[in-house]
C-alpha cells in the first residue's frame, strides 16, 4: 500500500509533503531561538498576515462588487485615490489596531500618524496598505509593503519612534497581490518567502533562505520619464542598452508597481530604480514604508540600496514621515554598475 504521502491516480505517483512549515509556525519556531522573547513581536506579525489575506481577498472580489475605480480624492503625498485605497487603509489600521501590540502607526493614505491610545503595544508600523493602486482596474499586481520599528526605550508614542534611519528597523516585509498572494519576510536575519494557499487559508514558505542573484541583465524604470532624468542617469540606461561583455543587451521590464517589479527582482535578479529628476528632485518613492523597508528585504538577501548619490538607503534618516527618496535596489553587481558609472566605491 501506498504510505501518507502518497497518492496513486491514473498510473502516475505524486508526492505530497505533509509537513508544510505555515506562516504561525515559522514564527513560533523562530520566536524559540530567542532567549528573551515574549512573543509580542511574533504576535504582530501574525495580525500583519491576516491583514494580508483580508486585503488579497477583498482585492480579487472588489470588481464584482463594483468597488473599483477612484475614490474621487487624493491621499497624503498627491495620488490619487481608488476606493481600494482607502478600504485597503481601513482593513491595515483595524488589523494593526486590534493586535494590541501597535502603539503607532504611518500610513501613506494618512497625513498624520496614528497612535492607538489603549494600545499598550512597544511597536511602530509603517505601510503603503496598496502599492501600485493605480493599476488596479487593469488587474495588474499591486501589494502592501510594510516596515517595524520598536518604540524607543521609555516612549509611549510619538513621531520620534518612527523619524529614525533604516539600520533601527526590526522587520520588514511585502505582500503581493497577483496570480498568487506572496509574502517576503525580514526579520534581520535573512529573507523568507511565503505563497498564500488559499484552500487551506494560509501562508506556506516556499522559498526559505531566499537570495537575490548577484547578477542578471534586466534593469527595471520608468523610462516614460526620461526626458526630466540627470544627464548621468539617462547616460547609465543607455550603456544599459548597448551589447555586454556577454554581447547582449540588458532587457527592460517596467510593471509600474514596485512590489510587482520587486518581487520579479527579488526571483530573478537585476536592478530596479526610480531617480529623482527634474520634477522631483528628492525622487518619488516614500522613504519609511518603501524605500526602506525594500532596502532592509534587498540587502539581507544580498543586494544593494542607494540613492542617486550612491548612498547608502538604510543610512538615510527622514524628517517627516512621508519623505521621499530616489532608489537604485537589486543585484550586487548591476547596482555595481551604477555605482561606478557616478563614480562611487562599492562599500564592504
Amino acid at each position: 500500500m501506498p504510505d501518507a504521502n502518497t497518492e496513486i491516480s491514473n498510473g502516475m505517483t505524486a508526492q505530497f509533503d505533509t509537513d508544510i512549515i505555515t506562516l504561525p509556525r515559522f514564527l513560533l519556531e523562530s520566536q524559540r531561538t530567542q532567549t528573551h522573547s515574549t512573543g509580542e513581536f511574533t504576535l504582530l506579525l501574525n495580525s500583519l498576515g491576516f491583514a494580508f489575506k483580508f486585503i488579497s481577498q477583498t482585492i480579487r472580489k472588489a470588481e464584482l462588487v463594483h468597488f473599483s475605480g477612484l475614490a474621487g480624492t487624493n491621499n497624503t503625498t498627491g495620488d490619487a485615490q481608488k476606493k481600494l485605497d482607502v478600504l485597503g487603509d481601513e482593513i491595515f489600521i483595524n488589523a494593526m489596531k486590534s493586535s494590541g501590540n501597535v502603539k503607532v502607526l504611518v500610513s501613506e493614505e494618512q497625513e498624520d500618524l496614528i497612535i492607538f491610545p489603549t494600545s499598550q503595544g512597544t511597536y511602530a508600523v509603517c505601510c503603503d496598505p496598496i502599492d501600485g493602486s493605480s493599476n488596479l482596474d487593469a488587474g495588474v499586481s499591486v501589494g502592501t509593503i510594510v516596515s517595524i520599528f520598536r518604540l524607543k526605550p521609555g516612549s509611549t508614542g510619538s513621531i520620534q519612534d518612527v523619524l529614525r534611519g533604516g539600520t533601527e528597523m526590526v522587520g520588514a516585509c511585502y505582500a503581493m497581490y497577483g496570480a498568487s498572494t506572496h509574502l517576503l519576510l525580514t526579520t534581520g536575519n535573512g529573507v523568507d518567502g511565503f505563497t498564500l494557499d488559499n484552500n487551506i487559508g494560509e501562508f506556506i514558505l516556499v522559498y526559505p533562505e531566499l537570495r537575490l542573484p548577484p547578477h542578471n541583465p534586466i534593469y527595471s524604470i520608468n523610462e516614460g520619464n526620461s526626458y526630466y532624468w540627470k544627464e548621468e542617469v539617462k547616460s547609465f540606461i543607455e550603456k544599459l542598452k548597448l551589447p555586454q561583455a556577454n554581447g547582449k543587451p540588458f532587457s527592460a521590464r517596467y510593471v509600474g508597481s514596485m512590489v510587482a517589479d520587486m518581487h520579479r527582482t527579488f526571483m530573478y535578479g537585476g536592478l530596479f530604480a526610480y531617480p529623482g529628476d527634474r520634477k522631483s528632485s528628492s525622487g518619488k518613492l516614500r522613504l519609511l514604508y518603501e524605500a526602506f523597508p525594500m532596502s532592509f528585504l534587498v540587502e539581507q538577501a544580498g543586494g544593494i540600496a542607494v540613492n542617486d548619490r550612491g548612498e547608502r538607503i538604510l543610512d538615510l534618516k527622514p524628517e517627516h514621515i512621508h519623505d521621499k527618496s530616489s532608489i537604485w535596489l537589486g543585484s550586487k553587481e548591476d547596482v555595481g554598475m551604477y555605482l561606478q558609472h557616478i563614480g562611487k566605491s562599492l562599500k564592504k
